[in-house]
Order: C-alpha cells, then structure tokens, then sequence
C-alpha cells in the first residue's frame, strides 16, 4: 500500500510562484490592480484571442458568458449532461432551460448528431465541454450553429492548452470559458476567465464582474477622478484578486511544461495499462492535441468495487461525472430520463479517473498500474 494517498489532481506551486504573490501583497494593489489586467494580457496572448475577462471562479465565469448574451427568458441551450453542474446551473441562472444531448463513448464529449435532435424555435445556443482536456469535434458544432444561428459557448475548463486542427483552443466559440481551480492545468487558487473576440460581449462582462457598474476601482483613483459611476446591469461581484493573478501570470509561464509532463503521465498509462483486459484505454483523435486534465478508463469490471479496492490502496481515484441528470435538483425541475441518453449512461457505469497531476512520479504510476492489473488477482 501506498504510504500517502496519492490524489487525482494536485497543484504544482513553487517558489516563484509564491515570490510572485508576496510581492504584489507588498504592493498598493490588492484587487482590481495591474496584476489582474497583465494576467488577462498574458492569456488573452497564450490563446490568441482578443480579449480576456478574469473573475473569482469558473462559475463565475460562465454565469457572466451567459448573462451577455441577453437571451430571451425561456430560451433553451443546448449541453451536455455528463460534466460538472456548474456548466448547466449558468444556464439557469440565467433564465434559460439546459437541454442534454447524449455524449461520444469514445471522448465522453457531446455527440453533435444529438444536438441536432434537441433542436427547436427556442433553441438559443450550444454549451460544450472539452471533457477531460479533449477537444469536441468544433467543426460539426460551428456548423450546426451556423446552420440555426445559434452563439457558441465553449466551457474550456479541462482544455486550457488543448488544440485542434494546429489551433489552440479558446476562440472557436462566441465565447469561451476556462478555470484556475487548483486541480486544473494552471491555478490562481480559485479563479476563472472568459475569452472572446466581440469587443461588444467583452465590455459587457466587465461590467458584469463588477456589479453591473461602468467604472471600476482604478477608475477612480487620482487627483482627476471623479465619484460618479452608474450601475448599468444587474450584475454580482465576481472580481479576482491582484495576488491571485500574479499567481495566474507566474504559473502561465509554466504551463507547456506541465502539459508536456500530463501527456508523458498519459502516455505511461497507456503503455502500462495497454494488455490489461478489463480496461479500455482512453481515446484521442487525430486532429486534436490533448491536454489531459483527467486520464479516464472504462471498466468491463464492477466498478464500484474497484473504486474502493484502489482507494484501500491509497490511490485516489475518482468519478467524473454523475451525470447532470442525476442529481435530485434536476431530477425535480427538469424530469429528464435516464434511459433516454443511453451513450451516457453506459460511460457512468464504467468509467473511473486514475490520477494525473505534474508533479507525479513515475513511481506513481507505476504503482497505481500495477495495483491495477492485481485487481483481478
């Protein structure tokens, strides 16, 4: 058994991350500074997008991505139900039904031929999920959207530094989401963006984050300024702090090391794990890069015994995700069956998270893989 609990994801923070976030606490600026808008830069850069709107989480995020869009109440957006709630709950926040399409078996991503099924007059948009750092298949999406006029909203929060067809992801969609929380490929702590080339949504989100109001905290500051400023939205304080953001810049300059180390991670899995019978190995398409935030296998073994007895192991895994469905909120307010997205219900049965984080050893997944094929035994 493994002496310490090895955890699906982990943070990898060093010492120039926390020299960064001292300084700027030693600094006049605590939030709503310089730091927030050079991180915002620095990503906007990374990404190759126009503008960038950091906020305090990634619900934050795709609440704001939303509320931009001004989309009629009842307005009906069409996702995928086999991803965190924060995804569909943005939806409802906002006025608007989430619709499920069924999922891809072998990228667990949205199945584009599903949400030309779910398609009607209300339908308004498209929320897709790069789940597990796997680009979805863009291309059909951007063509169904364009085919209905529908906006595009891209939740990015597994994907920060996937590609597809050469391009990194974050400006394929009207909008595009991503997350800082400690597990995901970059941290601020907590934390959240939005991405986009529409100066017009960009400007609306940045009163979005700030109370709906159209002057902000530096805004204000100097011997010129002025106290007055409107609220010109209804919005909520989803601002991010300048140390958080020194963090985001300093852990950005990091980030194609930790893919490189994520996708070697994967590929050991799959050399380890390649002749292992009961387990069926995660897929990647040829025209995407991946980022793997999760390294998901499917189990042709009961899974839940296999998540205690590798837990008894200390290795953390983990299951991502009951579906959205599932969950008794949604199960009262929207009624949607389960037998009725078969795709993903079959994934849910089988499918477990092994860990997958930078800093891990070699040794690690050594371990996990051998504990793995004594399964069986």
């Amino acid at each position: 058994m493994a002496k310490e609990l090895i955890p699906y994801g982990l943070h990898d923070i060093g010492e120039d991350d926390i020299a960064a976030v001292v300084s700027t606490l030693r600094s006049e600026w605590l939030t709503g500074g310089p730091m927030v808008r050079e991180f915002e830069e620095k990503l906007s850069s990374y990404l190759g997008c126009k503008h960038s709107v950091a906020v305090c989480n990634g619900t934050a995020a795709l609440d704001i991505a939303v509320q931009s869009l001004e989309l009629p109440k009842g307005s009906e957006i069409i996702t995928t139900p086999f991803t965190f709630v924060a995804s569909s709950n943005a939806i409802l926040f906002n006025g608007c039904r989430p619709v499920f399409a069924d999922i891809n078996k072998e990228t667990r991503n949205i199945d584009p031929e599903s949400v030309r099924e779910k398609i009607t007059e209300k339908t308004k948009a498209i929320l897709y999920v790069d789940y597990a750092g796997h680009p979805c298949d863009i291309k059909a999406l951007q063509e169904i959207s364009e085919e209905h006029e529908l906006y595009l909203i891209e939740d990015v929060c597994h994907a920060l530094g996937a590609e597809y067809r050469g391009k990194r992801l974050g400006c394929f969609a009207d909008l595009s989401i991503f997350s800082f929380h400690p597990v995901k490929h970059i941290t601020t702590g907590e934390g959240g963006a939005v991405v986009t080339d529409s100066s017009e949504l960009y400007e609306r989100m940045l009163l979005l984050r700030n109370h709906g109001i159209d002057r902000d905290a530096s805004s204000r500051q100097g011997k010129d300024a002025g106290y007055v400023y409107d609220m010109k939205f209804l919005g909520r304080n989803y601002r991010i702090t300048d140390f958080q953001c020194a963090l985001g810049v300093s852990q950005l300059r990091k980030l194609d090391v930790f893919l490189e180390r994520r996708r070697d991670i994967a590929g050991l899995y799959g050399e380890f794990l390649g002749d292992v019978g009961f387990v069926e190995l995660p897929h990647a398409e040829e025209d995407v890069k991946h980022a793997w935030h999760l390294y998901t296998v499917l189990l042709r073994v009961d899974r839940d015994k296999f998540f205690n007895y590798m837990r008894h192991e200390n290795i953390g895994v983990n299951v991502h995700y009951i579906p959205v469905y599932r969950h008794s909120f949604y199960a009262k307010s929207l009624g949607v069956k389960p037998k009725d997205f078969p795709v993903t219900e079959d994934v849910f049965r089988r499918i477990v998270t092994l860990p997958l984080y930078p800093k891990m050893s070699d040794d690690n997944v050594e371990y996990i893989c051998s504990k793995t094929k004594d399964y069986i035994g």
